[in-house]
Formats: C-alpha cells, structure tokens, sequence
C-alpha cells in the first residue's frame, strides 16, 4: 500500500491507496495558519510535521493496516513558500507560505535588475512577491537575526521529506515555483540568483518527482508508526499534482479547474505557454517531460470560505453547503458584484494591492446575493484566465473539477454559465492531490505508469451552460473587469 499526503493551507488531507492508485480511505487533519494586515502570512512547519504523524497514525488504525504493508509514503503540498532552516535542518522561523505579499520591494529590485518580460521568459512565471525567491530576499533585508542563522531554503513538501529521510532535495514541478528555476536549462538559475544576490548553496538538489528520496528515518519511521524500509517518492507541488489527480496527464486530457483555498485552472502541454501579456505562467509537470500551463487566483476557494463565515451564526461551523444552495439559479444578483481579491491577486491582474470589494450593493440585497455574487466573482476571474489561454492558443472546450468546491452542484453550474463550457464533475475531488501524489508515488515505486490516473477518477456529473444566461453573463463579465480598473488606483494608495 501507499500513503499519499497533502499539504493544503487548511490542512494535511492524507490518502491510503493500493499500490496501483486506488482509494482506500482518507483522512484530515487541520492546521493554523496566521493572516494580518500587511500582507503577512505565514505557518509553523512543525504544525505540517505534526499533521502528517496524526494523519498516517489514523489511517494504520482505521482501516486496521499493518505497517508491514506500507511500501511506500509520497507528499505533495502548497507550493512558492519560503521555509528557512538552520544548521540542524530545524526552521529559523515560521514558513511565509504563498499568499504573503510583503515582497513588493524585493520584487522591484529583481525586475530592476533582470527586466519583467526577460525574467518572464527565463522562469516561465513573472516575477511577484508571492513566490519563494521575492519572500527569502525579504527574510534578509528585514530581519538580519534571523538571516544569521539560516542555512538552507525549500518549500513545504521538502520539509516533509527532509523529516522522513533526512535528506533535503526538491523536485522539478515545486522548484518551478520559486522564482529561482531556468525552466530551459531545468536548473537554479545563475542569472536570477544573483539579481537576488542569493548565494546557490541555499538552495536544494532538484529531482524527479517520481525519484526515491530516500527510506524513513528510525525517528520518523516510530514517529509514523511504520517501519524503516518504507520508501519516499519525492512528489511534487500541489498544483501540478492535481493534475494527475484529475485524470490531466497529458495534452489530449484537456483542461481542469481546482477550486481550493487558492483556485486554479490547468492543463497539460508539451512546452510551456508563455502569455505575451504574462497572465498565466508555466509549471514543470510531475510527468517528466511536460509542463502544466497554469493561472492561478489567490482566493478562490478562500473567498467562499470567508463570506460563508461572515454570514454564519457560528464562523466556527461556517454554513457553507446550506448558503450556497440559497444562491441557486434562481437568485439574480441585480448588479451587485463581488472582487474576489482579498489576499490580492495572482492571475490575471498580478496585483498585490488588490482587495475584496462587494460593488452596486443596495438595501434590498440579502445573503444570498452576496453569496452568489461572490461565486459569480470567481468565475468571472477565472474566465478570464481562461481566455488569457485562448489567446495564447491553448484550446478549451470542457473543464473538469475538483477541489472542495467541485462537491457544489449551484457553484458549478454557476462556473458553466460564465465560462460558456461544459464543466464536468469528478469522482474524487476533495482527495485529487492526494490521489495526484499516490498515482505520482506508484510510479516512483515501479508499480504503475501515469495513464493509470485517467482510470483512477472519472466523471460522474456534467453542467452544460445555459446559452441565455452565458450571453448575459458575458456582458457582467466586462463590467467585473472594469470594476477593478476603476478602483485599482485606491487599492494602490490603501497603505496612506
């Protein structure tokens, strides 16, 4: 059997799979995370640490495994973070994960020094404080003691996997995700790396994802509950492990649609997409090889999340499932809008002054036109990733989802109607990383090849657009759009 983690920003989702991909169960085990003003946030990465013990331990215990059956333990997580470590391997402080935005001014130095489309073409992702390189630069300009101490970087899941085997090495997909990776030349870039004036032997050896990184540790293999000759699939970051979560393993698979805290729409390809306009960006894919064209919003999910909260009676227990059925097809917003940007914004706009903003709100406005619009707000963002790729020639004609949001029949008709595409639900959805990352472990492992995933998660639902509503959908669009242009000047001068 394998065991497949996760690591979201909510939680570990963790998986047991036979060892040709199959499901066994799944649990999850929450985490914190820490938001303030100023762009901050941030994770202790011994909560992840923690998360994945807990986890592991549930899973022997519920399903009444043997250690003895485990052959293998794979990870995938939140990627473009900024984990810190000392000499003894331990974090120097709490991880910024990748929605802190405080790296405005490390950001304007690289492009200062490299020139935005230059870097764009070296990295396949523009440059912006929310990636791992822009977030370590900020670490040594603002807190000097800390910096004192550091001496290695990586990202969530190459903690993970530094504590299970003691070895520090990161894959292709999670190192295309920093800022710092020649995705031509498949290596840290030397011309970046000096513009940020980091010296190279902070950074990781760069691996396969399907490589062994190594066998469980004697500390971590009592820790889990397993035994030592457990092997450890390197894995990959979480995005381009959704894909093959999703069945996305190669081109002719089409595209699909995570709708998670962060939400994201992707696909596979054979050469990374470069947007003239650099909307959309490029991951290395876990398939070695290819590459997995991505646009990525900061809150996708996290605003569902955030206004289900607001409207609950208890935040705790937010109502999300009963409020969103309220804003069911029959709910017409009547000119209100939503601006989901409320840890600024990624694609399209590449925005860290961005906010939330409810606009044309009016007295007559109830709950549940605030949370349709907040749902109709995200997919109007999204449509516009979609038509980013478009322009670039990608073609997208169906898009399956999976995420949390995927378990929603209102958000995903709603998703259909803007994009104007049949949007297809998938068996596994909450767990599409984690099967991503036991598909992506199962090949590590020599038991099966990645065509397998396609078999592993399939279509159940499909919500084919309403022609009527997608034209007038159509027309809100541009209005969504130029809500932002008129208020993005005040979003810039918020901070005076």
């Amino acid at each position: 059997m394998l065991i497949a983690h996760d690591l979201g920003t909510t939680g570990n989702k963790a998986s047991l799979h036979h060892d040709d991909g199959r499901l066994i169960a799944a649990v999850t085990v929450p985490y914190p995370a820490h938001f303030a003003a100023g762009g901050i946030a941030e994770q202790n990465p011994t909560d992840w640490w923690e998360a994945v013990v807990a986890a592991t331990r549930d899973l022997l215990a519920r399903t009444d495994t043997a250690p003895s059956a485990v052959a293998g333990l794979v990870v995938s997580g939140q990627m473009m973070g900024a984990v810190l470590l000392d000499a003894d391997g331990e974090p120097a402080r709490p991880a910024i994960i990748w929605a802190d935005t405080r790296a405005g001014a490390q950001q304007r130095e690289l492009e200062a020094a490299l020139g935005a489309e230059h870097a764009y073409g070296i990295l396949g992702h523009r440059l912006n404080p929310t990636y791992s390189v822009e977030k370590i630069m900020w670490v040594r300009d603002n807190e000097p003691d800390v910096w004192a101490r550091v001496r290695r970087v990586c990202v969530a899941k190459d903690f993970i996997v530094l504590r299970l085997t003691g070895r520090l090495a990161t894959d292709r997909s999670d190192a295309s995700g920093t800022n710092a990776y020649d995705q031509q030349t498949g290596t840290w870039s030397d011309e970046v790396l000096q513009a940020a004036r980091l010296d190279p032997s902070l950074f990781p050896e760069v691996r396969e994802s399907t490589a062994i990184a190594g066998t469980l540790t004697d500390a971590a293999a009592a820790a889990l509950g397993l035994h030592t000759g457990v092997r450890v699939v390197m894995g990959g970051g979480d995005g381009p492990i959704a894909a093959v979560g999703s069945g996305v393993v190669a081109p002719e698979d089409g595209a699909y649609v995570c709708l998670g805290t962060s939400s994201w729409i992707s696909f596979a390809a054979d050469q990374p997409l470069h947007d003239p306009a650099m909307r959309t960006f490029t991951f290395d894919n876990v398939v070695p090889g290819s590459f997995v064209p991505t646009a990525t919003m900061q809150a996708g999910g996290a605003s569902v999340q955030w206004i289900a909260e607001a409207l609950s009676a208890d935040p705790a227990h937010p109502e999300t499932g009963h409020l969103t059925a309220e804003a069911s097809a029959d709910v017409d917003t009547e000119g209100l809008y939503f601006l989901p940007y409320l840890l600024g914004e990624r694609s399209p706009l590449w925005d860290p002054d961005a906010r939330g903003a409810f606009v044309g709100l009016a007295r007559h406005h109830t709950r549940a036109h605030l949370m349709r619009a907040v749902l109709e707000g995200t997919a109007f963002n999204l449509l516009t990733c979609i038509q980013a790729f478009r322009a670039s020639g990608a073609v997208i004609d169906r898009i399956d989802a999976v995420g949390g949001g995927a378990q929603s029949d209102v958000y995903l008709s709603v998703l259909a109607d803007v994009w104007g595409v049949p949007v297809r639900r998938r068996t596994i959805v909450e767990e599409a990383n984690s099967l991503g990352a036991a598909v992506t472990g199962a090949v590590g492992l020599g038991l099966a090849d990645f065509a397998a995933a396609r078999a592993l998660s399939e279509v159940t639902d499909e919500f084919t657009p309403d022609a009527g509503r997608h034209a007038v959908y159509a027309e809100r669009h541009a209005r969504f759009a130029d809500a932002y242009t008129a208020l993005a000047p005040w979003f810039a001068g918020g901070s005076r």
